[in-house]
């Protein structure tokens, strides 16, 4: 197995920090997008030394498949992560066929081209717990899908293809699946930055349905080592979760947000509708994970919030520039 690794999805968060992690291990990167690279500052890998080793190209699985699939051959490129999805879920019930399009039907179209390379070794797809839909108690990985959203519903039939894929054609597949990210460099309409930023400008912060439902954060950082240990050591047509033990409301979270800045919750706060088909919990048991693959996370929510907060802080002027809210593209 060489070096090369393409990541499709490199302007996602999550995509991002698990390019700058790799290229700290040593891989030669191929990046891709639909859009050409977004601001450095939501880019962790623009500091790493080792940034000589990335090779950034705009290509959208809805419009490029064949000039990806190009790349990959003349590369020889053996282990593929895809992080490229529409991932707003709220959002997703606007134009849900937009949703569809991205997650299923270029998805299976770009897999369809894939089980045709005998020289694919790895194939990594970033799923999500959604597929599961509302859960009581701790979820261990199953293939039981009750998507209650498009977004969800988009996710979970790409899933059930790729597990087709996987039985009848022993395609190189392994699923994660994990809590929701956080950390520096992500996206301001996620909950932790929008928060922060909120209470630093004194904007009120709409909480949706006053918060109430429970989820586990987790470092990127933690989700990035955990997600190479599955591309080396994970078992083909497993699923694994990526989470840590610990669960909280979103009221919970913004209060020790709030305490951690020093602003009272209740003056910076106001309770609004909640979004349709919003899943109340759903909390992941990475058990297998932590037992199979040896990994634990590195970075409490405490810890996390606060740098976190240091990052927006050292990079306050230039956020300030950057879009509050999710920016569609088809």
């Amino acid at each position: 197995m060489n070096n090369k690794i393409l990541v499709l999805g490199s302007n996602s968060f999550s995509g991002s920090n698990f390019i700058n992690y790799q290229l700290n291990e040593g891989y030669e990167v191929f990046a891709l997008s639909r859009s050409k690279e977004i601001h450095n500052v939501f880019l962790p890998y623009k500091k790493n030394t080792n940034l000589k080793n990335l090779h950034f190209f705009q290509l959208d699985i809805n419009n490029d498949l064949q000039k990806i699939i190009d790349l990959i051959k003349k590369e020889k490129i053996s282990q593929i992560i895809n992080f490229a999805a529409q991932s707003m879920v709220g959002e997703s019930w606007d134009i849900p066929e937009h949703w569809y399009m991205t997650n299923t039907v270029s998805t299976i179209k770009f897999h369809n081209e894939l089980k045709n390379l005998d020289f694919l070794e790895k194939y990594i797809h970033i799923s999500t717990p959604e597929v599961y839909g509302t859960c009581e108690g701790l979820i261990k990985e199953h293939r039981n899908y009750n998507p209650s959203t498009p977004y969800a519903t988009s996710r979970a039939a790409a899933d059930m293809s790729l597990k087709n894929f996987y039985d009848t054609y022993n395609f190189p597949v392994t699923f994660t699946r994990a809590a929701n990210v956080f950390g520096e460099y992500q996206q301001l309409y996620r909950i932790i930055p929008k928060t922060i930023l909120c209470f630093l400008t004194k904007e009120k912060l709409p909480l949706h349905g006053g918060g109430h439902s429970v989820r586990s954060f987790i470092h990127m950082n933690d989700v990035s080592n955990a997600t190479n240990k599955i591309l080396n050591n994970g078992q083909t047509g497993e699923i694994y979760h990526i989470s840590t033990k610990k669960n909280i409301s979103i009221r919970a979270l913004v209060e020790m947000i709030a305490q951690q800045l020093n602003v009272p919750f209740e003056d910076n706060v106001i309770i609004t509708e909640d979004r349709k088909g919003k899943d109340s919990a759903y909390l992941l048991d990475s058990s297998k994970l932590r037992d199979t693959l040896d990994w634990e996370e590195t970075i409490s929510l405490e810890e996390g919030i606060q740098r976190t907060i240091k990052w927006t802080k050292d990079n306050f002027d230039e956020l300030l520039k950057q879009p509050m809210k999710y920016i569609h593209k088809a």
